[in-house]
């Protein structure tokens, strides 16, 4: 797996994941809609750590910065 998310992308993720499990465990978002935005937080998170996102790699999209020789 060759990275493809750089740092500022990686840190957007995790504030979101962070407002999503906030919004889901203080009861602001409940049911269907709720437990959708916990799966994506938890998924932001891993993409997060692993600096690696499936879907940029299908459309050849990557926001880590080119290395210059």
């Amino acid at each position: 797996m060759k990275k493809n998310m750089g740092n500022v992308d990686k840190i957007v993720r995790l504030i979101l994941a962070a407002v999503f499990g906030y919004l889901f465990f203080s009861g602001t978002v409940v049911g269907v809609l709720g437990y959708v935005l916990v799966a994506l937080g938890a998924i932001f998170v891993v993409t997060s750590f692993i600096s690696f996102c499936p879907l940029y790699a299908m459309v050849g999209l990557s926001t880590c910065p080119v290395k210059q020789s």
